[in-house]
This record gives structure tokens, C-alpha cells and sequence, in this order.
């Protein structure tokens, strides 16, 4: 009989939200708990990425399920702080190679401000998790094995090793034995099921030679070649191996619930592996699994930063991305869909699309207009950003918008367009653009000249008057209206040459009213 409990999101047939459905099955499959608990976690050995996010935000949805069907649930996440440090990441000084093989929370803050390496990369994930508005219950793992609360799991770990030598074993292919240069007979009597981090180095680099059958171990330590041997309930300098430690916890916290990603889900994998673990050696069934699938970042190209690895945090995404509308675009997807964040155009998409479903929510039918994220992009680097000016210029094109949703979501776009798609900013040129304007005819110049003194007569003009200007220069009573627009379409090709050394740029009224007027008369002044 498996042991596993994998749920298959496929299998529901109806339209049920999937998380309603796994919660039934968590209510169904055994004892009405007083508390159900739900989990997640992270190694935190470099940046927390988004991609850790899914796994908040799966068991996040399965403990509001619960809620709704009036059960008490508590989430947590684990801080596995106490893994070791395999490599040194991207962002980080090479020199901390010398920290190689030492727990994560035993090693200095990489910028030297924070109390460990661990928590370097802790603190930006919790502070995304609060402006997402989301409770968590953090577990730190090195406190938990350090407090002696585990002693007696990783006792019977000790004392069964050779069962879970067995086990694992039992899950190797023959080729990957092979391969691995694995000899089952002398595996199974070498094997321990913990990781001992030296009293000498602090590292994990070790071999246990002696074990007394209760707590007692002697070890060497590889790198100083010195033998130790100590109490496991004095000196917690040891950890459980991850497919023993894992379901150790589901034991302790009585887990109901938790996902994971493909590496932990495949047949075989941890997952698998675990949940037999925790009910032949700790007699507890694993909790209901669901595998949640990859979601992708697009637009990015090369301007992450290459000291951050091109790894996009949480954080990262609340600069772009408003905290309810990120928590929508994960929600609304089940955990086995695959999908796509934007840091290019795409999220003006994601935005109106967001907007369009909020309206649709709204019960007393009162629609929440607002101008478009799109628009704020462009209007916003118009006033550079100044909220007082957008507002103006809002209402002088009749827009109708929301105060709070603009100075919430204003400093999102200059985010998006300054720090992640400067392409597409739109600046002053700093001189005259002679080479452009050596190219006008003196007709087209003289409508530049038109502009330029109006400009100076019309410095309180107010944007509509600015708009009708710039498409009254260009006119000419014998125009056909093709001609006209023609006219008026290389009118403003010139001015937006002239001024930003492009042929198409902001509307043109809002542009001349919102710039610096000083350098914009400046830049049309090619007399």
C-alpha cells in the first residue's frame, strides 16, 4: 500500500476551485483536527526567488479553503537555515567559498549589516510576504535543531539507519548505482542519516566512525584530520539528511499539507521517498501533496542585474507589480498551469485584465474606472512623475481615474519604464538637433518658428489650448483633409525629431505643456 498522498488536480471534473476540493479531502481523510496545518520552505542559500512564491502561495490558498469550511489553520514556512552552504551565489563576494560546507546560519552577513548569511536573504522575502498581506508562521530551523526538540527523531534515525540505508537503496536504479559507484552492502554499513558539522571548522565535511547506539558519536573532521566524539543531545552540531529530515517535521508540526515543485514531485523523488520514511519510521502519514508548476519571467532580457544571477524576487516584483494584483495573477491559475510574469509590455495586459475582473467582482455595481497602466507609463514620465501635474493633465483630458489607485500604482510605472524598459523613455535632447533641422525646408521651418513664439506668448496655456495650437500651425485653408493630416502627421514628426530625436513621441499638447519649457524652446529655436 503507498504510502503517498499526491493529489491530482486533473482528476477534478467539475468547476470547483481546486484548493475547495483538496481541502474536502484533508477534512475526509482522517481525524477532524482542532488545527490543521499547512506548510512551505526554503533553503535560504542565495535570493528567495519568485518561483519559492508558488509555494507560499499554494498552501496560502488551501489554508483559506479550510478557513472558509470554519477550521482553524495555521501556515508555516521553514527556514531550512541550517543546510548547509554548497555554493557561493551570484551577488556574493568569491572569498565566501571559505564558508563552503557550513550551516547558513553560521556564517557572517555577506554586507555586513545583518546578524547572519541566512538572514541576508530572509528579511527581503518576509518583507514582501507582509506587503502581500500574507500571515506566515516562519520556522527557524537552526533554533529547532539547536533547542533539542528533535533529539529523540534523530535518535530513532540513528538507530534504524540501516532500515533507511535499506530504503533509499531500494529507490536507486541500478544504473544510477553504478554511475554513483555505490556498493550496497558497504553503503548500508556506512550509512548515517545526519550531516555533523565540525567542532574544529564548523563544516560539514566529516565521517562518523563510532556510534554508541543512543547518542554518542565519534567523528573525524576531513579538513583538520582531528577525531571528536560527543553527546548529540549536548552538542547539536548535527542534521537529519533532507529525505529524513523532511518528514521528521511533517511528524513534529502534524502536517496536513504541502506542496512542491517538479524536483520534489517526480516518481521516486523526495516526495515519494519521504512520505515512506515518515510512516515506517515515525509512523505518520505523509500530507496531501500537490505539484505546483513552473512560472516564467519575461521581458527581462539582460537587465537583471548579473551580481543578482538573474534572480527575480518577490520583492523584485512588487516594485512593478501592485501586491493585489501579483496575488490575482498566481490565485487565478491552478497550481498545475504553467504562466508567465512580464517585466516588458505584456503587463499592461495583465493590468487591464486585472481591472476589468475587479469591476466585474463588484456587487453594487459602482465600476472602479481608472486610467490604464499604459497611460500612467506615459503620462507619468511626461510630468516626471509628479503626481499634482498627472492630475492636471488627467483632468484636463477628461479622464476620469481614482486618486489612490494613482499614487499607488504611479510609482510601479516609473519602476517599469526607468529601471526595466529605459528604451522607451522619453527625454529632452540636450542641444539643437541641427542635423534635423539642416534637413527642413524653409516652409517646415517657419512652422517651427510658429510654434516656438507662441510658446513664449502662451507660457499659462492651458493643455487643450496647446493641443489646438499644435494642430492649427500646420493648416491651410486650400488643404484637401488628407492633405491636412498629412500636413499636420510631418508637423509633428519634425517637432518630435527636434525635441526627443524621435518620430513619434507623447501627445504633443500634453508634452509642450508638461516639459521643461525653457529647453524645449531652446531646442526649437533653429533660426
Amino acid at each position: 500500500m503507498s504510502h503517498t498522498h499526491r493529489f491530482n488536480l486533473s482528476e477534478i471534473k467539475d468547476n470547483t476551485p481546486w484548493a475547495l476540493v483538496v481541502a474536502d479531502e484533508m477534512i475526509s481523510s482522517g481525524n477532524d483536527e482542532a488545527t490543521y496545518t499547512v506548510a512551505a520552505g526554503i533553503s535560504p542559500s542565495g535570493v528567495v526567488h519568485f518561483g519559492n512564491f508558488r509555494d507560499v502561495i499554494t498552501s496560502h490558498m488551501v489554508r483559506e479553503a479550510l478557513i472558509k469550511k470554519g477550521k482553524t489553520v495555521r501556515f508555516i514556512f521553514s527556514w531550512d537555515n541550517f543546510d548547509r552552504l554548497r555554493k557561493v551565489p551570484a551577488g556574493v563576494q568569491e572569498s565566501f567559498s571559505e564558508h563552503i560546507g557550513k550551516p547558513l546560519s553560521k556564517i557572517p552577513d555577506p554586507f555586513g549589516d545583518l546578524s547572519s548569511y541566512a538572514e541576508r536573504f530572509q528579511q527581503p522575502f518576509i518583507k514582501a510576504m507582509e506587503k502581500l498581506g500574507i500571515e506566515i508562521e516562519y520556522k527557524n530551523q537552526t533554533a529547532l535543531y539547536e533547542s533539542g526538540v528533535y533529539d529523540d527523531m534523530i535518535k530513532r534515525a540513528l538507530v534504524e539507519r540501516k532500515k533507511i540505508a535499506d530504503r533509499l537503496l531500494s529507490f536507486m536504479t541500478e544504473k544510477a548505482m553504478t554511475e554513483k559507484k555505490i556498493d550496497a552492502i558497504l553503503y548500508r554499513e556506512n550509512f548515517y542519516p545526519i550531516s555533523v558539522y565540525s567542532r574544529f571548522t564548523g563544516k560539514d565535511s566529516t565521517k562518523i566512525l563510532e556510534y554508541d547506539g543512543d547518542m554518542g558519536i565519534t567523528y573525524l573532521c576531513a579538513e583538520t584530520g582531528k577525531k571528536d566524539t560527543i553527546d548529540l543531545r549536548k552538542d547539536h552540531i548535527a542534521k537529519l539528511i533532507w529525505k529524513v529530515d523532511w518528514p521528521m517535521r511533517w511528524k513534529f508540526e502534524k502536517v496536513n499539507f504541502e506542496p512542491g515543485g517538479s524536483d520534489h514531485a517526480s516518481p521516486g523523488g523526495s516526495y515519494d521517498v519521504s512520505s515512506i520514511i515518515a510512516k515506517e519510521l515515525f509512523n505518520y502519514n505523509a500530507p496531501i501533496f500537490v505539484e505546483y508548476m513552473f512560472v516564467g519571467i519575461r521581458g527581462l532580457g539582460s537587465k537583471m542585474s548579473g551580481s543578482k544571477g538573474n534572480a527575480v524576487s518577490p520583492l523584485d516584483l512588487l516594485e512593478i507589480y501592485e501586491p493585489s494584483l501579483l496575488k490575482w495573477l498566481y490565485l487565478k491559475k491552478d497550481p498545475n498551469q504553467s504562466f508567465e510574469l512580464a517585466f516588458d509590455s505584456e503587463i499592461y495586459r495583465q493590468y487591464d485584465e486585472y481591472d476589468r475582473a475587479m469591476n466585474n467582482e463588484k456587487k453594487d455595481g459602482v465600476r472602479n474606472e481608472s486610467v490604464s497602466f499604459r497611460q500612467l507609463v506615459g503620462f507619468g514620465q511626461i510630468v516626471q512623475w509628479n503626481e499634482e501635474k498627472l492630475h492636471i493633465v488627467l483632468q484636463e483630458l477628461g479622464l476620469t481615474y481614482d486618486k489612490q489607485i494613482i499614487s499607488k500604482r504611479l510609482p510601479l510605472a516609473k519602476n517599469w519604464l526607468v529601471k526595466y524598459n529605459p528604451s522607451e523613455l522619453v527625454i529632452l535632447n540636450s542641444d539643437i538637433n541641427k542635423e534635423y533641422a539642416n534637413t527642413l525646408s524653409e516652409e517646415r521651418k517657419a512652422q517651427i518658428k510658429n510654434l516656438h513664439d507662441e510658446l513664449i506668448n502662451k507660457k499659462d496655456a492651458h493643455i487643450a489650448e496647446l493641443e489646438i495650437l499644435t494642430y492649427q500651425i500646420p493648416k491651410n485653408s486650400n488643404f484637401t483633409e488628407v492633405e491636412l493630416k498629412n500636413e499636420q502627421k510631418a508637423f509633428f514628426k519634425d517637432v518630435y525629431n527636434l525635441l526627443i530625436n524621435k518620430d513619434a513621441g507623447p501627445r504633443l499638447g500634453t508634452f509642450l505643456w508638461a516639459a521643461d519649457r525653457e529647453q524645449i524652446l531652446k531646442l526649437l529655436n533653429i533660426d
